[in-house]
């Protein structure tokens, strides 16, 4: 079944009892019991709740994995996986990460567990920091956020070792990237983004295929609660079943404004996987069926230039987050990634001229009109 048919029917069957095509939502927080212990399955919407099941039996097929667990934001789907390690484990993670991300790790979890940042699209230096380090777990993104570095998948998770490799799939959704197939452990989406598509849920998800560590995290997630709620479920749901006309369409539109981008006078550097100049353009269109729709690009200038421009957009929203079907438009070094150090935002290229733009699926022509009256 390919992946915009499973969108749809894959936990989606028609309501046993009414035949409701659309399945219910079943908004309640705990469930009658026949007798002390004896239930249908359910007990107690934490722990789990029909609407939730539904969505993680269409979540796991997505990904070819064979469990998922949704939870209540992105960033507690990590504080679980961070909570699943033994103390000090040793965690390799890419140094160009969601900066919520970086804010966990090393603010949150630092004595907990030892964390290293490397560029993980460095294939030597990675071999060697895992002969060096003996990493417990391998945490990437790829594209990631916001410079769109692009990883090798199948190398690094043949080069793991014992390591557990966890990918952070958020930026393509399983529709262009599948890192399972590519020799993952663990898919993480923040559900809030493509998944979801509409800007009005936030939640996670973690994916994957082993039942003890799975059994693992639900037992953390039923423990400490960060679980979805019913109707945001059922919101996921519904948005899901769009995916594929929605990444198609992102992804038609963004081509066309990174082309446009890359030739204008105001603009330093355009980057977007779909981009010959792409330094991994090769490994993108070996490792995924698409591009997405984020671009990041250098405006001429700095920061002033950077504010000029954002004040003159209408149609792309300055704001955080992405993958809605609205086109938004944020600036990293001061919103997204704002608590990552000014010195090792900019030694990764998070400078003050760098914008990041999730394109959306209006009309392409508005979108480039928009920017080209914007950047003048």
């Amino acid at each position: 079944m390919k992946i915009s048919t499973k969108v749809i029917h894959v936990g989606n069957k028609p309501d046993k009892e009414t035949g409701a095509v659309i399945p219910p939502i079943f908004q309640t927080s705990t469930f009658a019991q026949s007798s002390p212990g004896v239930h249908k399955g359910y007990e107690y919407t934490r722990s789990h709740n029909p609407t939730r099941t539904r969505l993680e039996e269409c979540l796991a097929s997505l990904e070819n994995g064979k469990y998922a667990l949704v939870t209540s934001s992105g960033m507690s789907a990590e504080m679980l996986i961070m909570h699943a390690l033994k103390p000090g484990s040793t965690v390799l993670c890419g140094d160009d990460v969601y900066g919520g991300t970086y804010r966990l790790f090393t603010t949150v979890f630092h004595q907990l567990h030892n964390f290293i940042f490397i560029d993980t699209t460095d294939i030597k230096k990675v071999a060697n920091a895992i002969k060096e380090h003996n990493p417990d777990m391998l945490w990437l993104e790829t594209p990631t956020n916001p410079t769109l570095k692009i990883s090798d998948l199948k190398k690094l998770s043949k080069m793991a070792g014992k390591a557990k490799v966890v990918v952070d799939n958020t930026f393509m959704s399983p529709y262009f990237q599948k890192p399972l197939d590519l020799g993952a452990d663990i898919v993480l989406h923040s559900m809030t983004k493509y998944l979801n598509g509409h800007s009005d849920v936030v939640g996670g998800c973690l994916i994957l295929k082993d039942k003890k560590f799975y059994d693992k995290l639900w037992v953390l997630q039923n423990s400490i609660g960060p679980s979805q709620s019913p109707f945001d479920s059922w919101l996921v749901l519904r948005g899901l079943k769009t995916l594929g006309v929605r990444m198609d369409r992102h992804q038609k539109n963004a081509i066309k404004i990174a082309n446009f981008l890359k030739t204008h006078s105001k603009v330093e550097n355009v980057i977007y996987p779909g981009l010959k100049s792409h330094p991994q353009y090769k490994i993108a269109r070996a490792q995924m069926s698409g591009f997405g729709g984020m671009i990041t690009f250098y405006i001429k200038g700095g920061l002033k230039e950077s504010r000029a421009f954002l004040k003159k957009v209408k149609l792309f929203t300055l704001a955080e987050s992405l993958g809605g079907v609205e086109s938004l438009i944020e600036h990293p070094a001061i919103m997204t990634h704002a608590s990552i150090p000014k010195k090792i935002r900019e030694d990764l290229g998070i400078t003050d001229n760098l914008i990041r733009l999730s394109v959306g699926i209006e009309d392409i022509d508005d979108l480039l009109s928009d920017l080209k009256k914007a950047l003048g």
